[in-house]
């Protein structure tokens, strides 16, 4: 993987995130403050070094969504984002496809 040290240390993160769940950009963001030792950390810096991410089947970007439970942007597509969540069970009906999508 190629990209910068932040990038990098996001994409470690979504690593971790385990099959069958998710978590939001807000709380990567909490993350990486703490590991840095910062009062806060962007959770939108989070995003675009998500959308970065060239190789998304590895890193599982698709497990990210908005703290408000949005399906936030999927370079592949969110309809992807969707198939990805249900078929290792991640999905949750309180999910919501954002009218304006943030997806490159």
């Amino acid at each position: 993987m190629i990209g910068t040290p932040f990038q990098i240390e996001v994409w470690n993160i979504l690593h971790e995130i385990p099959y069958g769940t998710t978590t939001t950009y807000n709380e990567i963001a909490k993350k990486i403050a703490e590991n840095r030792g910062l009062e806060r950390m962007s959770a939108q810096a989070v995003g675009t070094a998500v959308g970065k991410n060239n190789i998304n089947l590895i890193v599982p970007c698709h497990r990210v969504v908005g703290t408000n439970n949005s399906l936030a942007g999927y370079a592949g597509g969110i309809d992807k984002k969707i198939r990805f969540l249900k078929l290792e069970g991640g999905y949750k009906e309180k999910y919501f496809i954002p009218k304006h999508s943030t997806a490159p």
